[in-house]
C-alpha cells in the first residue's frame, strides 16, 4: 500500500481548511483535494473526538480491511495512506463526486428532482453488487454499517459502499468473532437479531441493505419521527399488511404503469431482506439475481414502449397522408372515408389502438 507524504496531502488541503471539507462523521473527516499530479483524491482524517481519545481504530481498520482488496467498481477504493504529525493515520481515497445516495433521495438541491425509477432499479444492483463482493471475499466480509449515507457516486453516476470503518472479517458466514467486536451500526438499518457478537452474519448486511432498498422506493429515511411508526420496516410491513403495498412508493415521481409490477416484486424482495427471521432472509448472491432480472425487464420493457411508440408515430404520419389524399378525393365523391380515417388517426395519436 502507497504511503504518502503527508506534507503534500496538508498542501493540497491547505492544512485541512474547511474550504476543503466535503464530509463529516462520527468516525472522520473527509476532504478534498487535488494533488501534485493532477489527481482528484479524497482524504479521510480521524476525527478530533477520536484523536483526543486516541481511538484511531476505526481509521486502521477500514485501511486493513480496504488494503486487502484489489481496486474494483463497487467500493470506493484506497490508494493508500498518510500518516500525521501526531502519528495519526490518514487515507487517500478516491473521490467520489456524485455525492450520496442520502442526499440524492431526501434532498433537492438546486432543484434536482428525484431519481426515475430506472435509475433506482439500477442502483439498487449496484449496492448489492458491491455487498456481493465482501461476502464472496476470502475471508468473508461483513459490513456492519450499510446505508444511504455510506453509498456515494462516482462521475459515472454509478453506486459504490463506503466506509469500512466498522467491518470486520470472518471465515465463514456464520462463524462467531472475537468477543470484543460489539454488536454495531446505525439505528434504523441496524439488524435487531445482531445482540452479540456470535450473531455476526452476513444476514445482518441484507437487513440493512433491504432497509436501503425500501428507502430508494419509498423515498422516506430510515427513521422518520413524523411518521407512524417511525421505523421504515415496521411502516412498510404495516402498509403490506393492508394490501397497500403500492402505498410504498415514491409518491414524487410518476410511476410508468409497466413498471408498476417490477417495483412491486422489488419491494417484496426488501421486505424479505428485513423479516424477523434471519434463516428466511435470501443471500446477497440470490438477491443480485432477482433484482437483475427485475432490472432488465423493466429496461425489456421500456424499449418495447419506445418501439411501439415509433410504430405508433409512423403509421399516424402514414395515415396524416392517407387522409390528405381522401380529402383532395372528397371534391369528387364524399367525406365518410375522411372521417374513419381522422377517428382512427385520433385514437392511435392517444395510443387507444393496440397496433399488433
Amino acid at each position: 500500500m502507497k504511503e504518502f507524504e503527508h506534507e503534500e496531502l496538508e498542501e493540497a488541503t491547505h492544512n485541512y481548511s474547511r474550504s476543503h471539507l466535503i464530509g463529516k462523521g462520527s468516525h472522520g473527516c473527509i476532504y478534498k483535494a487535488t494533488l501534485k499530479n493532477g489527481q482528484m483524491v479524497a482524504i479521510k482524517t480521524p476525527s478530533l473526538g477520536l484523536c483526543k481519545l486516541q481511538d484511531t481504530s476505526k481509521i486502521d481498520n477500514e485501511a486493513h480491511i480496504l488494503s486487502s482488496f484489489p481496486p474494483n467498481r463497487f467500493l470506493v477504493n484506497l490508494f493508500g495512506t498518510s500518516h500525521d504529525s501526531a502519528g495519526h493515520r490518514v487515507l487517500v481515497m478516491e473521490h467520489m463526486p456524485g455525492g450520496m445516495l442520502h442526499d440524492l433521495l431526501h434532498m433537492t438541491i438546486g432543484g434536482s428532482s428525484p431519481p426515475s425509477w430506472c435509475k433506482r432499479a439500477t442502483m439498487a444492483v449496484q449496492i448489492a453488487r458491491a455487498v456481493q463482493f465482501l461476502h464472496d471475499s476470502k475471508p468473508v466480509v461483513v459490513h456492519r454499517d450499510i446505508k444511504s449515507e455510506n453509498i456515494l457516486f462516482d462521475s459515472k453516476s454509478n453506486a459504490r459502499l463506503a466506509d469500512f470503518g466498522l467491518a470486520v472479517c470472518i471465515n465463514s458466514p456464520s462463524q462467531q468473532v472475537d468477543s470484543v467486536s460489539l454488536p454495531a451500526g446505525t439505528i434504523g438499518y441496524l439488524d435487531p437479531c445482531y445482540t452479540t457478537p456470535c450473531k455476526l452474519s452476513t444476514k445482518n448486511d441484507v437487513f440493512s441493505f433491504g432497509v436501503v432498498l425500501l428507502e430508494i422506493i419509498s423515498g422516506t429515511k430510515a427513521i422518520d419521527v413524523s411518521r407512524d411508526p417511525a421505523s421504515i420496516v415496521e411502516w412498510s410491513k404495516g402498509l403490506i399488511g393492508k394490501n397497500q403495498i403500492m402505498e410504498i412508493c415514491d409518491k414524487r415521481v410518476k410511476m410508468p404503469r409497466h413498471m408498476e409490477d417490477r417495483i412491486r416484486n422489488m419491494l417484496v424482495l426488501a421486505i424479505q431482506c428485513v423479516s424477523s427471521d434471519e434463516e428466511s432472509r435470501p443471500s446477497i448472491t440470490e438477491i443480485v439475481t432477482k433484482l437483475e432480472r427485475f432490472r432488465f425487464t423493466i429496461w425489456g420493457d421500456k424499449i418495447k414502449s419506445l418501439v411501439l411508440l415509433k410504430s405508433r408515430k409512423k403509421l399516424a404520419s402514414n395515415m396524416s397522408a392517407t387522409t390528405t389524399n381522401t380529402v383532395v378525393a372528397t371534391t369528387l365523391g364524399g367525406h365518410i372515408s375522411v372521417t374513419r380515417r381522422k377517428i382512427l388517426l385520433r385514437e392511435i395519436l392517444t395510443g387507444t389502438v393496440l397496433l399488433h
